[in-house]
C-alpha cells in the first residue's frame, strides 16, 4: 500500500493537506478497487467534477496514473473507462505476482531483521483480530479487513531490498484486488483466510523459504481459482455486463 494510501486512510487532515492530484488519486483509486465504478464503466470528466469537487487538471493527471497502474483504460476517443474483468486477466495477475512476490518474500527472509520480524507478527496479529470480529459475510468486502490484508502481505516482502519489486508487487496486489471483491459479491460461502495467513507467517519466521513460498504460492493460486470459479457462473458473467 502506498505511503500516501495509508495516509489517507488513517488521518484524513493529513490527507486534505496531500496536492490536489494525489488526492483525486487516492479518492478514485478507492472507488476502482471497491466497485464504485464498475468494470468497463466510463468515466466522464464532467460527472467526475461534479462528483468529487475537483478540476478538470488534478482529475486528468489522477485517470493517467491509475491507467499507469492498469486499473482503468484509455479508450480510442481519449476518454477513460474503468477496465474489464476477465479470466484471462486475472491469470495474467496472478502469473506476474508468482513472478515477483516469490522472489520478494525469498529475499526478505534472507535479508529480514528482528524488527522485520516484528512487523510481520503485528500484521498479522492486526488481521487475526479484524477477521475474528467479523460476520459470516465475505471478509473481503470489509474495508478494515482489506486495510490489513494488504499490510500484511506488504509486511512479508518489507525486507526484500528491491524497491522495485515492492512497488509492482503493490501494484499487482491492488488489480487482484478488484477481483477478489468482484468474486465476493457472487460468493455463496465464506472464505476466512487466517489459517492460510498463520501458516505462511510461521514458515517465514522459522525462515524456511522453501515452505514459505510454496504457500505464498498455492495461495496466490487459489484466490485465482475461487475468482475464475465465480466469473464463470451465470451471476458472474451478469455481473461484467
Amino acid at each position: 500500500m502506498h505511503k500516501i494510501e495509508m495516509m489517507y486512510k488513517n488521518d484524513m487532515p493529513a490527507a486534505r493537506a496531500l496536492p490536489l492530484v494525489d488526492q483525486a488519486f487516492l479518492r478514485l483509486r478507492q472507488d476502482v478497487l471497491s466497485g464504485t465504478y464498475g468494470a468497463g464503466a466510463k468515466l466522464k470528466l464532467d460527472e467526475l467534477q461534479t462528483a468529487y469537487g475537483f478540476s478538470s487538471s488534478p482529475l486528468r493527471e489522477a485517470l493517467s496514473r491509475l491507467a499507469q497502474e492498469g486499473l482503468i483504460r484509455a479508450d480510442e476517443r481519449r476518454g477513460f473507462r474503468v477496465a474489464d474483468i476477465s479470466a484471462e486477466d486475472l491469470a495474467d495477475i496472478s502469473r506476474m505476482r508468482l513472478m515477483l512476490d516469490i522472489p520478494a518474500l525469498r529475499e526478505s527472509i534472507a535479508n529480514g531483521d528482528d524488527a522485520w520480524e516484528a512487523l510481520v507478527v503485528g500484521a498479522f496479529h492486526r488481521l487475526e483480530k479484524v477477521e475474528g470480529r467479523l460476520s459470516d459475510g465475505p471478509v473481503v468486502l470489509d474495508d478494515n479487513w482489506t486495510q490489513v490484508h494488504t499490510a500484511f502481505h506488504a509486511a512479508l516482502i518489507a525486507a526484500c531490498p528491491s524497491e522495485r519489486m515492492r512497488s509492482w508487487s503493490a501494484s499487482l496486489f491492488d488489480q487482484a484486488e478488484r477481483y477478489r471483491r468482484y468474486s465476493a459479491r457472487f460468493r455463496k460461502t465464506a472464505r476466512r483466510k487466517s489459517a492460510e495467513h498463520r501458516k505462511i507467517m510461521e514458515a517465514t519466521l522459522r525462515r524456511d523459504a522453501k515452505t514459505a513460498c510454496a504457500l505464498l504460492e498455492e495461495h496466490i493460486l487459489s484466490t485465482q481459482r475461487n475468482v475464475t470459479a465465480v466469473l464463470g457462473t451465470p451471476a458472474g458473467r451478469a455481473g461484467r455486463s
